[in-house]
C-alpha cells in the first residue's frame, strides 16, 4: 500500500496494538492524500511502474493494493490486475475506483494467499513489506504464486531512513519495530513498521528463492519540480524509499539454466 513518508524523529508513545496500522479507520483521508501528493503520485508509483516495464497482457497481483491507484495505472497499461489488501475499507474504495467486476480480495500478507501456484506473471508490493517483522513466509507465498521467470517489484522504507527514526539511534543491524503518528486532515493515527538492514532484505529475497535483478534509488518525476517547489529538492537529494526487482528463476530447480 502506497504511503506518505512524514515521520517524526522521535518515537511515539506506546499505543493500543488493536489501533496500530488500522487503515479502516482512516482509509478515506489516506486515499485522498495519496492520490496526488509528491511522495506517492510523483515518486513511488512512477518508480514502481517504470520497474514493472511492459505489463500488457500480464497477470499482475497488486499485493497491498490499498484504494487501487497502482492497480488502475497497471490496468491502463494493459495488465490483468488482481488486488489484495487487509483493509475492507480500502478495498471498498478500490472497487469504487476500479469497478464492480475488479478482482479484489481481502487477504493478509502474513497468511497463505488464495491463489494457485504460478497464477501471476508479476507481483507488485508497494510499501508493504515494512509492515512485517518476518518477510520469509510472505516472500515464499509471493514466489509460489509467480510463474517461473516471473518478477516481484517491491518498495520499502529505505533502511538508511528507517535507521534515523529514533533518538538515541537504534542498532542498524537489528530487526526492530518503530512506532509513530500519521496525521491526515486533522486525524492522528498510530502506525508501526519494522526496519531491517539492507543485507537482511536481500537475504530474505534470496532465501525465498528469488534472484535479485535490480536495486533502485530513483528520482521523483521531473514534473513534480514545478508542482512541489518547496519539497522537490529534498526528495531528489536524500534517500526515501528503496526499490527491488527480484525474479523467479525460469527453471523449476531454481538454476539459471
Amino acid at each position: 500500500m502506497d504511503r506518505v513518508t512524514d515521520v517524526p524523529e522521535t518515537l511515539a508513545q506506546p499505543v493500543d496494538p488493536a489501533r496500530v496500522n488500522d487503515y479502516d479507520s482512516f482509509a478515506e483521508a489516506y486515499s485522498a492524500d495519496n492520490e496526488n501528493n509528491l511522495v506517492n503520485a510523483y515518486y513511488a508509483r512512477p518508480a514502481m511502474l517504470a520497474l514493472a516495464g511492459d505489463v500488457a497482457g500480464h497477470r499482475v497481483l497488486d499485493a497491498g493494493c490499498g484504494s487501487g491507484p497502482l492497480s488502475a495505472a497497471l490496468r491502463d497499461r494493459g495488465a490483468d490486475v488482481t488486488g489484495i489488501d487487509a483493509s475492507a475499507r480500502m478495498l471498498a474504495l478500490a472497487r469504487r475506483r476500479l469497478g464492480d467486476d475488479a478482482a479484489l480480495h481481502m487477504a493478509d500478507l502474513s497468511d497463505p494467499l488464495p491463489f494457485a501456484d504460478g497464477a501471476f506473471d508479476d507481483v507488485v508490493a508497494s510499501l508493504v513489506l515494512h509492515y512485517l517483522e518476518d518477510w520469509g513466509p510472505t516472500l515464499a507465498e509471493l514466489r509460489r504464486v509467480l510463474r517461473p521467470g516471473g518478477q516481484l517489484i517491491a518498495s520499502v522504507d529505505h533502511p538508511f531512513v528507517a535507521y534515523t527514526i529514533q533518538d538515541p539511534r537504534p542498532d542498524y543491524f537489528a530487526t526492530a519495530s518503530y512506532t509513530f503518528d500519521w496525521t491526515f486532515g486533522g486525524q492522528t493515527v498510530p502506525m508501526k513498521f519494522w526496519r531491517k538492514p539492507l543485507h537482511a532484505m536481500t537475504e530474505a529475497f534470496t532465501t525465498a528463492g528469488f534472484r535479485l535483478s535490480v536495486i533502485s534509488e530513483p528520482q521523483p518525476d521531473p514534473a513534480a519540480r514545478q508542482l512541489f517547489p518547496d519539497d522537490f529538492r529534498g526528495l531528489s537529494t536524500k534517500p526515501c524509499f528503496l526499490f527491488f526487482v527480484v525474479e523467479v528463476p525460469p527453471s523449476a530447480t531454481g538454476s539459471d539454466d
